[in-house]
């Protein structure tokens, strides 16, 4: 119980810390940061990186995407249950060498020392562990890189993905409005995607995602900006 509550402080901490750094806009009011913490409490009594985040109907035939692999703990929880080829993005070199060094032996999990996006560039990256962001400012930084991502899933002939798990800090609003404007979103069996609130107009975004989703994916779960699936209808 410790534990769970220590780490709902940390999640809170950090949604205050996003609602200082913004520069203009209301701030929420204690009722819906409350309502939030609820979410999350919800999410950590219902054992969600457990469970929700790790059951799928996948086989080694499956093709997995791990955007924002950090240290490779989520590939290597699908990896042991189903032995399916996983490309892991993490534009931090630092942690994407992590990753490499980690799975080394396993020719089945690929690393890309970049992340996918709308377009291809360059851009800075605050560093704060799971939560480096380029939506953030922070004494220290790196620099990183981003991938069309479309350009990408077309030169590999990925064709068809499985699942794709999306916690990009803040990144996930342009990707999933670019993987829905170049129809591939249709490819694409199961979508985890984890919305950030620190990001201009971020409810807005996710909304008018959401309501591009449910077109062609149905909502399997959902904890409001903790984390949530939407699974292709048949």
């Amino acid at each position: 119980m410790r534990r769970l509550f220590s780490r709902i402080a940390g999640k809170m901490g950090r949604i205050l810390l996003s609602i200082s750094n913004k520069i203009a806009g209301p701030s929420p009011s204690g009722a819906a940061l409350e309502m939030q913490a609820e979410i999350l409490a919800a999410w950590f009594r219902d054992e969600g990186d457990k469970t929700l985040r790790v059951d799928y109907e996948l086989s080694e035939d499956s093709v997995v995407l791990d955007l924002g692999g950090y240290e490779g703990q989520w590939t290597s929880d699908i990896f042991a249950r189903y032995c399916c080829l996983i490309h892991v993005f993490e534009p931090v070199q630092d942690y994407a060498k992590q990753i490499e060094k980690r799975f080394a032996k396993n020719r089945r999990i690929v690393v890309h020392q970049y992340g996918l996006a709308s377009e291809n560039c360059k851009v800075n990256i605050s560093l704060d562990r799971d939560g480096s962001s380029t939506f953030k400012s922070g004494a220290k930084t790196t620099e990183g890189s981003l991938v069309k991502a479309i350009d990408f899933l077309r030169d590999n002939e990925l064709s068809k993905i499985d699942l794709v798990k999306i916690n990009i800090e803040g990144g996930e609003y342009e990707l999933l409005e670019h993987l829905i404007d170049t129809k591939f979103v249709t490819n694409i069996r199961n979508i985890q995607v984890q919305f950030h609130d620190f990001v201009p107009n971020a409810e807005e975004r996710m909304l008018r995602i959401q309501k591009e989703l449910e077109k062609t994916h149905s909502l399997t779960y959902q904890y409001r900006f903790v984390w949530e699936n939407w699974r292709i209808k048949r």
